[in-house]
């Protein structure tokens, strides 16, 4: 569609009301005191040989161009995380936070900073031990900037202050502990100290930095002594693996050992208890035969001695019968003649 001749109207068919650019720029100069200029500008106009002023109007649009392209230096946004310090002539003005912010573009410095990122730094240096060893350590610190104004103005180099309170924090703590302390068991609370002490420097310097965590990333004895130190390291597991080795035998065969003397200790106490019970059996039978044989002894005599022959011959199976008066022997072959005796039963059935 042919959007000219269409009777100051828009493409959609309706009226165009809205104010002509010129008009607005005239009605800006009249406020500025655009008359006046004019008037200046038609007696220039008047010399034809001297130098032409620009007109009014290229001047007010200059004006308005330029105010427009310095408002939107002057205006900006920050993101959640961020904030910016703003130095007016060379002096803290303000701290803003996130969303739209304004500052005088050419008179404001303005630093912007992540607030909420967490940074980390890594260094590794060869430091002397208490018991003045050689030892180098890898160390790693995770920090975030909790001060912003800090950050901007009270140090030049933030983050090389920090190297430098690392380090000095780490021979520190290092030199107050041993060799084998460094290299084995201490190393975590060498990293807790060093942390510790990194955050005191840190304040003292205002560096508005705060540190979230430090870890002793790697402890390694000087390359000469490497080796050395690898045979120590190695018999130490060694002793370690022998005394757990050691430890768990005993954990096993001493229970074992205690169940078997409990055992023992039990049974010895049941066979006393079943001596003395068969002891006391007796005599309590031996003191009712007493009483028997008290009564009628021969009686008594007779029923002993029948009873022990039986006891005798029962577990015999063959017997010889001395005939009295006579030379030869009598024999009974007991356990044949009971098979016999079985067998006919058997039939019998």
């Amino acid at each position: 569609m042919n959007w000219e001749n269409q009777n100051n109207k828009d493409p959609w068919g309706n009226k165009n009301d809205a104010p002509d650019f010129d008009d607005l720029m005239k009605k800006f100069s009249s406020i500025l005191g655009g008359k006046k200029s004019s008037s200046n500008g038609s007696a220039g106009s008047g010399n034809s040989g001297g130098f032409k002023f620009p007109s009014s109007r290229m001047l007010m649009y200059a004006l308005f161009g330029f105010s427009i392209v310095y408002a939107s230096q002057c205006i900006y946004q920050l993101d959640a995380s961020e904030r910016a310090v703003i130095l007016r002539l060379g002096k803290f003005y303000e701290e803003q936070e996130e969303g739209l912010n304004f500052r005088l573009a050419g008179i404001d410095d303005r630093y912007i900073e992540n607030v909420s990122l967490t940074r980390r730094y890594t260094q590794t240096n060869s430091m002397l031990t208490k018991d003045e060893n050689i030892v180098d350590v890898t160390v790693s610190a995770q920090y975030r900037i909790a001060n912003l104004k800090d950050f901007v103005l009270n140090v030049k180099d933030p983050e090389g202050s920090l190297r430098n309170a690392i380090e000095s924090a780490l021979r520190h703590v290092v030199g107050d502990n041993t060799l084998d302390q460094t290299l084995t068991v201490g190393r975590e609370n060498i990293a807790q100290e060093v942390q510790t002490r990194l955050q005191s420097y840190l304040d003292i310097y205002q560096t508005g930095l705060i540190v979230q965590q430090v870890n002793i990333e790697k402890t390694d004895p000087p390359a000469a002594v490497k080796n050395a130190f690898d045979d120590v390291v190695a018999a130490r597991e060694d002793k370690e693996r022998l005394q757990n080795e050691a430890e768990r035998y005993a954990l096993s065969i001493v229970p074992e050992a205690r169940g078997q003397a409990q055992a023992r200790i039990r049974g010895a106490e049941a066979y006393k208890e079943e001596v003395v019970a068969k002891a006391e059996g007796e005599v309590e039978r031996f003191n009712q035969l007493l009483e028997e044989y008290a009564k009628a002894p021969e009686v008594t005599r007779d029923r002993l001695y029948l009873d022990a022959l039986q006891s005798v011959l029962s577990n015999s199976t063959k017997i010889m019968v001395d005939v009295e008066g006579g030379n030869n022997l009598l024999y009974l072959p007991l356990d044949k003649i009971m098979e016999e005796n079985k067998k006919k039963g058997d039939d019998d059935e």
